[in-house]
């Protein structure tokens, strides 16, 4: 095996470990990102759940005493 044979074979495995490390790295901050939009928007969802959820609660709180006036009368 030639001398620079060896050189270019090395400086393939050196550039093919830099470049997948680099696109790993790439990935990984799309993950975060992607991540990061997933839960803002399950957030943003679950506090509109939760103020429909207390919107009704209320609503159900002021209807029933409403309801056992009615009853004992």
């Amino acid at each position: 095996m030639g001398y620079v044979f060896r050189v270019r074979l090395a400086s393939f495995f050196a550039g093919a470990a830099v470049a997948s490390s680099a696109g790993l790295y790439f990935l990984y901050q799309d993950y975060k990102v992607a991540h990061h939009s997933i839960s803002d928007q399950m957030k943003l969802l679950h506090d509109s759940l939760d103020r429909r959820v207390s919107a009704l609660e209320s609503l159900k709180e002021t209807e029933a005493p409403q309801q056992q006036v009615e009853a004992t009368e």
